[in-house]
């Protein structure tokens, strides 16, 4: 539960009081956030007290009368000033459209006209209270996103900086004719210019994956289709490096794996899969993906005789930016972002990624996936409903 500090500052013994006993016991549930909130009442019978009090603990809340012996409501607004971490509510017997004017200038939250009952008292701070709740918890976020934000961007400077220094580098000893006259050695810093180049490329490109997906932004096109040929044309784009390797890739699908999915969705997990299947096996290893269907989902699997990883490196690799850095991998670009963007898309289709690896043996990957997803089911049945 959440108790918020609630001030009354009134001249009239009883009205302190009464304020008291309906707060006292009063709770309300904030259905959005699903928090219960209480209040703990304090008091005071003068503005000056009032502002003591106020200097000492602040309340979260201040029912604060207009009408006080020597300072007016409104003059302790004026010296409280503007306060966006508690609210005020003006309590007065003279209600007017002027007092009300002049309060809300003042910076007071809500307005609240005596006589009232117990339930306008309760309506009015509970609905201060809510805008309290809500307010701070948007604030908490934003200084939240903040954070994320100023940790992505100090991570994907990091990220950059090394490629574009190797760049730059190899280009001022280009620029310069200062690595000797030997054609071959330049031709090496124009190749390795191009990878680093390539590696760039392929963060931004996977940057962009990533904010589609996790904005919402990326348009969907879900079909019918057998996973098994994305398996082979994800298979062929890794063949090449797989060959460099002399890593041998094998389907392993013996009937059809269909599936109502986006075909680019698709193509993208298994890409970042079989790229690393291939890129952190062993020269002459193995990589397998394996194909099923089970009920409702279709499972798929990829295995290699790879260099395998620790369980806490495991355990990170769903992270943005994240990569095992060993001196097995010192040599091996990527992004960091691969297994990020296939967990998002597993989650798309309802499903779910495990990964089993044990260093210098290999890596497991398996994945579930629903095989109609669920917007794929809703517009089915939407179909249904409005035919003949």
């Amino acid at each position: 539960m959440e108790n918020l500090a609630v001030l009354v500052v009134d001249d009239e013994p009883g009205m302190r009081l009464g304020v008291a006993r309906a707060l006292g016991g009063y709770t309300f549930t904030l259905t959005e956030l699903g928090i219960e909130v209480g209040f703990k009442v304090d008091m005071a019978e003068s503005g000056e007290q009032a502002l003591e009090k106020i200097a000492t603990a602040r309340p979260d809340i201040l029912l604060l009368d207009h009408k006080l012996p020597a300072m007016s409501g409104l003059d302790v607004m004026e010296q409280l000033g503007a306060a966006d971490d508690m609210l005020t509510v003006m309590v007065t017997a003279y209600a007017s459209l002027e007092t009300a004017v002049a309060a809300i200038k003042k910076g007071a939250y809500d307005f609240l006209a005596k006589p009232f009952t117990p339930n306008e008292l309760k309506n009015a701070v509970r609905k201060a209270a809510e805008n309290l709740i809500m307010t701070r918890q948007a604030r908490q976020l934003a200084a939240e996103k903040r954070q994320i934000r100023f940790r992505f961007i100090s991570v994907l400077a990091h990220e950059l900086k090394a490629p574009l220094g190797a760049i730059e580098g190899y280009l001022h000893i280009l620029r310069n004719k200062s690595a000797g006259d030997d054609p071959a050695v330049y031709d090496h810093m124009l190749e390795r210019c191009l990878v680093r180049s390539q590696h760039m490329r392929k963060m931004v490109m996977d940057l962009l994956d990533l904010t589609r997906i996790e904005s919402g932004q990326k348009k969907r096109e879900l079909v019918e289709l057998d996973v098994r040929d994305l398996a082979r044309t994800a298979m062929e784009t890794a063949a090449p490096e797989a060959l460099g390797q002399a890593v041998a890739i094998s389907l392993h699908a013996d009937a059809p794996v269909p599936m109502i999915a986006d075909r680019g969705e698709i193509e993208i997990i298994f890409n970042n899969l079989l790229s690393n299947a291939v890129k952190y096996n062993r020269k002459g290893g193995r990589v397998d993906l394996t194909l099923r269907t089970e009920g409702d989902s279709c499972l798929v699997e990829v295995a290699d005789t790879g260099i395998g990883m620790t369980e806490e490196e495991a355990a990170r690799i769903f992270n943005e930016f994240v990569r095992v850095k060993n001196q097995m991998t010192r040599n091996i670009l990527g992004s960091g972002l691969g297994l990020s963007i296939v967990k998002k898309l597993v989650l798309l289709y309802s499903g779910d990624i495990t990964v089993a690896s044990r260093p210098g043996e290999g890596t497991t990957f398996t994945l579930r996936l629903r095989r109609v997803p669920h917007a794929a089911a809703q517009a089915a049945g939407e179909l249904q409903s409005h035919g003949p």
